[in-house]
């Protein structure tokens, strides 16, 4: 498939620029991907379509403090880093904005005495530095919360672009799926028999970085850091023998799951393409490891019933993966219907549930 086949237009005004209040309060559009049906709802409202016994599966990494400002010790020229992910102790994958960031390059940041080397120069602006201090504890002080770059408003309060259960740090950007969650939303959904599920992703470079072939198929997805634990896969198989659903909320528990679904049956998330077409679902293990899964059009769906999940970017591997999972005219004729009913698009707008 070529990567037109997953444009769209989108005027700028329909890109939400705020979070909503209450979170619970934004729009929902509700999509039978076998029909094509479509209803409009409240976000609240995804009580009535979630039964008992299915399975919210919700990813609980948080965002850290990854964009820092920091200058070059030899010029003084500007440099933003935004970090990716953390190799060990003192080096880090970054992205690195600004001229000429080559290796040996010496960075220094305004606070604690914090600098750092380019000790690898990889694709794009992508780097590896190492800092001359683990800095993890340093972050809050030195470090920005990263929004993308299409919002352009300041975020009074950073934990907006948290979900009220992120939990383990190390993501570069939200899972935007679950900001539409509330504490009380996720305890009434429990009092209606849904269990709660929990797997971590932590969101990387594909989140900021656009596909530049033509051929999706060609497209190389970089590797995040995804984790499913005992406890809930155990939750996931029971629910799943029991006739429940699997709902995953976003694009990236979504892919865990579908990750711990072809490692389940001896796959390689890397080439899922080389699975047998009928694959019949087994249970899921725990795993804990980096994923490369790029899940496209063709892409054979093992655990995902279901999918909450926002308005994705025009090219995007986000708008790929739904388009693999309610068909890409569906989706894109759903998108069409959203601007005509001015849903807001994007990290901090509105949501679709799929079933």
């Amino acid at each position: 498939m070529n990567l037109a086949d997953f444009d769209y237009d989108l005027p700028e005004s329909f890109i939400a620029q705020h979070p909503v209040e209450p979170r619970d309060s934004s729009r929902l559009m509700v999509l039978n991907r076998q029909t094509g049906a479509i209803s409009h709802h409240i976000f609240r409202d995804i009580i009535h379509f979630l039964h008992s016994g299915d399975v919210l599966v919700l990813n609980d990494t948080r965002v850290i403090p990854a964009r820092l400002r920091a200058v070059k010790a030899r010029t003084g020229g500007a440099v933003e880093i935004l970090l990716l992910r953390q190799l060990d102790e003192q080096q880090w994958h970054v992205l690195a904005g600004g001229r000429r960031v080559e290796v040996g390059t010496l960075l220094h940041f305004p606070v604690g005495s914090v600098s750092a080397e380019v000790i690898e120069k990889l694709e794009g602006s992508e780097r590896v530095i190492r800092f001359n201090r683990p800095v993890n504890d340093l972050l809050p002080q030195v470090g920005e919360t990263p929004l993308p770059p299409y919002i352009h408003a300041h975020l009074d309060n950073p934990e907006r672009y948290q979900t009220v259960y992120s939990l383990r740090e190390g993501s570069a950007a939200a899972p935007t799926a679950g900001l539409h969650f509330t504490p009380e939303l996720l305890l009434a959904l429990k009092a209606h028999g849904v269990r709660l599920a929990y797997c971590t992703l932590h969101i990387g470079l594909d989140t900021f970085q656009p596909v530049r072939v033509e051929r999706i198929e060609d497209h190389r997805i970089h590797s995040e850091r995804a984790a499913l634990s005992a406890e809930a896969a155990r939750t996931i198989n029971e629910a799943k023998l029991a006739g429940g659903r699997i709902i995953a909320v976003g694009t990236t528990s979504a892919r865990t799951l579908e990750t711990a679904g072809i490692l389940s049956a001896g796959g390689d998330p890397a080439r899922p393409q080389e699975m047998p077409d009928i694959c019949p679902w087994r249970p899921v293990t725990a795993f804990d490891q980096n994923t490369r899964l790029f899940i496209y059009p063709g892409y054979r769906w093992r655990v995902v019933d279901a999918m909450i999940t926002n308005f994705h970017l025009p090219r995007s591997t986000l708008l790929m993966m739904i388009s693999a999972f309610a068909g890409r005219e569906t989706i894109l004729h759903a998108y069409e219907i959203a601007k005509q009913e001015n849903y807001r698009f994007f990290s901090f707008g509105d949501s679709m549930f799929i079933f």
